[in-house]
Formats: C-alpha cells, sequence, structure tokens
C-alpha cells in the first residue's frame, strides 16, 4: 500500500531534517531515517537494529547534533 503524498509544502524544520537525514544516511552514519505522514520519523541505526519513533523534526535535528558531536570531539587515544 502506498504512503499518501503529502498535501502541504514541507515546513522549514521538516525541510531540515530531511536534508540532515539524508546526509545522515549517505555517510552511513544511519541505516535510515524515514518521515511517515503522521508528522513522526522512523529512524534505524543498524540494519539489524531496532526501529526508533520519533516525534518529530526537531527530534531528528537533536540526533544530527548528537552524531555530529560524537563524529567530531577528539578521541581520549589522539591526544
Amino acid at each position: 500500500m502506498p504512503l499518501p503524498t503529502r498535501t502541504s509544502s514541507p515546513t522549514v524544520a521538516e525541510a531540515e531534517a530531511d536534508a540532515w537525514a539524508d546526509v545522515l544516511v549517505r555517510r552511513r552514519l544511519l541505516h535510515a531515517a524515514v518521515p511517515v505522514p503522521t508528522g513522526q520519523w522512523l529512524v534505524q541505526h543498524e540494519a539489524a537494529g531496532p526501529v526508533r519513533v520519533f516525534a518529530g523534526p526537531a527530534d531528528v535535528v537533536d540526533l544530527v547534533a548528537v552524531i555530529q558531536l560524537r563524529t567530531r570531539s577528539p578521541r581520549p587515544d589522539s591526544r
């Protein structure tokens, strides 16, 4: 069954979350991040891992910040 099509333009927050989710998936920092018609997002870190349900685009952007902090922080063994 196909998902219903969007009847309105995405908000700035939705567009930002969508763009960041695409980057994270392309760079293999996430396995999947998919918006659903309810405004929620389904996020999966690994192919065999659990699917998490995020309340909205702000939660996706928060996840991006956490991932950026983790990937950009100097590792203790590199000091």
